[in-house]
């Protein structure tokens, strides 16, 4: 005679596999959601990710995607659970168990797999971390700044999604208990959630959605400004509303009339077809999440191309192998000393040239801000320029160019591809010495690649030069040098080049580019405290030159070729670690997420499988079955993330500077291979899921 408590624990064990699965979800999100906010809080990144910067702005935006898909990703697999656990609780019920009677041992067994298998997964994440980014340091690039540091308080996010998994579990098992119709609890596991059908038109609609809703998300912040004067709230983020839309349309069209013709084929694929349909809300938000994160898999691993690729073809442009400057006050390295040095090393210089330059204030109309309102003024003194007459530009680059009397030039790329650095509002130049003026409106741009980007050179008459220099004390006063090696050139010397010119210049000089000395004369006699005086983010060491914000940011850091070439990994490590285990991330959830809709698809129509069966149809045909739902699963969100992200992406890069430079078109380039390495890497998978499906239903 069986008692019920051993009745209770038959069939428990008869549900281990999903159990099993229950347990495996919740330790798979735990494990993501603790790992992300490790790296997400680490001192670590948060040193080299500026505070308010876009890269921050794009780690963060990828997290809250990968937050919600995890979020969806438990609460599917709590219900899951619970719809093949009725079964076990309509037993016991018919048996005459009371519902008083089962709680108990219900609420035990939720607490007991949710709790363990979320413990689990938090407590895994920090090794998991720590094998991702040591591996990097060890295979790719190490570093000093690299040692990667931990901020605890992380766990707090994992402890508030670990209390939500808890939660959901215990709602949802008293929702099931509080169920009076036992019939309905016994055979929960097999209702069908078939999702309203729409026309074959929703699929077209939805993609047109799609691009709408990204067009409008990234015009609306312009639009806003444009109209009201004002800066957006995070409500403007509402326009992108349109893709989702349009996301869950196509992920419908998909599982209710799939892509494929019917015309010449109706029957064909039709019971996968039909088991899709019958099953559509589950697989649709499974295939719409994993889209979700597919795309910011794909967003994050951009990152590391189109920075790489621009990157490489600079610093293979480039018309000399070293380019520095200094101010008039520094002591910096001449020729003759640049010439013993690098014959210390074997080698000689050649094509050395240099010009003086002048560094002046700038008037603008600029922005002024009263909280999220602003409004246009002019302004006298807004930033400090560098300006080069048209024979010291012609000293340089053997470029002559003529400047009227009255105006400036700036010097941009070939393409001016970095037009959008300058505001081109200026209408005289000042002397910062005497605060003489002379008139100077924007006359065009003279195009020089070696010479362009932020700050950037300025161009004026060689008489407006001379007249405008009068007076301007050594601080005010640079010069830049170019010059070449004869033959290879040697890392070596490159480096002790690098160290000595750093060990020329004084503490005036240890700032980065963006700390503007004419915006803090103009701040400090306005009675107002100057931003880069308070922000960490301006702040460099010359006790650290090595350094990643050292090599980006200093205001005098030098060009050179052989160190650009070998030490860009170094310099950038931590970007693209971090983008890098965002991608991996992404990756993973979603790969995880395909894989357990896939098994939930086997477990849950198995009957199915099993009526056919016994009807006739051979091994092979239901092995054709199990790969055309598995390959929906996989295939849509993979094709629909991937290739929306490459669109949005190329959208961004043309709507920096209205067009694509060879730069960004290289780097789209490397972004495609590395989508046909995403597809490889989720095709073997889906490979690997269709053998267990199969093993599942005894197929194989």
């Amino acid at each position: 005679m069986m008692t019920m408590n051993q009745l209770e624990r038959k069939l428990q064990k008869a549900d281990q596999k999903q159990s099993y699965l229950y347990l495996f979800c919740n330790f798979v999100s735990l494990l993501l959601i603790t790992s992300y906010a490790a790296m997400m809080f680490s001192p670590t990144v948060l040193l080299i990710l500026p505070e308010g910067g876009d890269s921050r702005k794009q780690v963060t935006m990828i997290f809250v995607l990968a937050l919600f898909g995890c979020v969806v990703f438990t609460v599917y697999a709590s219900g899951l659970f619970f719809r093949k656990k009725s079964k076990q609780l309509g037993t016991l019920m018919a048996l005459g168990a009371s519902r008083k009677r089962l709680a108990p041992g219900l609420f035990r067994e939720v607490l007991i797999l949710s709790s363990v298998s979320s413990l689990l997964g938090i407590v895994a994440g920090f090794p998991f971390v720590y094998l991702l980014w040591n591996g990097f340091r060890l295979f790719i690039v190490d570093t000093d700044e690299m040692r990667l540091q931990l901020d605890y308080r992380c766990l707090l996010l994992s402890a508030v999604f670990f209390a939500l998994v808890v939660a959901f579990s215990c709602v949802t098992a008293y929702r099931y208990l509080r169920r009076t119709n036992i019939i309905d609890v016994v055979h929960e596991e097999h209702k069908n959630e078939p999702v309203r059908e729409l026309g074959r038109w929703c699929g077209p609609v939805g993609i047109l959605l799609i691009f709408a809703g990204a067009v409008c998300g990234y015009e609306a912040p312009a639009v806003y400004m444009n109209l009201f004067s004002a800066y957006p709230t995070g409500l403007i983020s509402i326009f992108y509303a349109p893709v989702f839309v349009g996301l869950y349309m196509v992920m419908l069209h998909s599982v209710v009339h799939g892509w494929a013709g019917k015309r010449k084929h109706p029957y064909k694929n039709i019971i996968s077809r039909s088991m899709m349909k019958f099953q559509g809300k589950q697989t649709v938000n499974n295939l719409l999440v994993s889209t979700v994160l597919i795309a910011g898999s794909a967003f994050a691993i951009f990152y590391i191309p189109m920075l790489g690729a621009g990157q490489v073809l600079d610093v293979h442009s480039r018309p000399f192998d070293y380019c520095y400057h200094y101010r008039m006050d520094q002591t910096a390295l001449q020729q003759e000393e640049i010439q013993k040095l690098a014959a210390a090393h074997g080698l000689s210089v050649k094509d050395f040239r240099q010009s003086s330059y002048l560094i002046l204030g700038m008037d603008a109309i600029v922005r002024k801000e009263d909280g999220r309102r602003f409004h246009v003024e002019h302004v006298d003194l807004n930033e400090s320029v560098k300006v080069l007459s048209e024979s010291g530009f012609y000293a340089l680059t053997g470029e002559q160019i003529v400047v009227p009397s009255g105006e400036y030039r700036v010097v941009s790329t070939s393409t001016e591809s970095d037009i959008y650095h300058y505001t081109n509002t200026g209408t005289f130049l000042t002397n910062m010495a005497t605060r003489e003026t002379i008139p100077a409106k924007f006359g065009g741009y003279a195009h020089y690649d070696f010479l362009a980007g932020p700050p950037g050179y300025y161009l004026i008459n060689d008489g407006d030069y001379a007249a405008i220099a009068s007076g301007l004390t050594p601080d005010w006063l640079g010069t830049i040098a170019f010059f070449n090696i004869d033959g290879k050139d040697s890392y070596a010397f490159a480096q002790d080049f690098f160290h000595t010119l750093i060990s020329c210049f004084g503490p005036e000089c240890e700032y980065a580019y963006f700390y503007d000395r004419v915006a803090k004369i103009a701040a400090e006699e306005a009675d107002e405290v100057y931003w880069g005086d308070t922000d960490s983010m301006s702040k460099i060491s010359f006790d650290a030159p090595d350094a990643s914000d050292f090599r980006l940011y200093w205001a005098y850091m030098p060009k050179i070729r052989i160190l650009d070439q070998n030490d860009f990994l170094r310099s950038f490590a931590v970007y693209l670690m971090m983008f890098l285990f965002i991608s991996i991330i992404c990756t993973l959830a979603a790969l995880i997420i395909s894989y357990t809709r896939c098994m939930t698809i086997t477990l849950n129509n198995r009957y199915v499988f099993d009526d056919l069966r016994r009807l006739g149809a051979p091994p092979a045909f239901l092995a054709r079955e199990v790969k055309s739902q598995a390959g929906t699963v996989f295939r849509m969100p993979s094709v629909v993330g991937m290739t929306a992200m490459y669109l949005l992406y190329a959208m961004l890069m043309f709507g920096n500077d209205r067009q694509l430079v060879m730069g960004e078109i290289a780097g789209l380039g490397a972004c495609l291979i590395i989508l046909l390495v995403m597809a490889g890497i989720f095709y073997a998978v889906y490979r690997i899921t269709v053998r267990k499906m199969c093993e599942e239903l005894e197929l194989v």
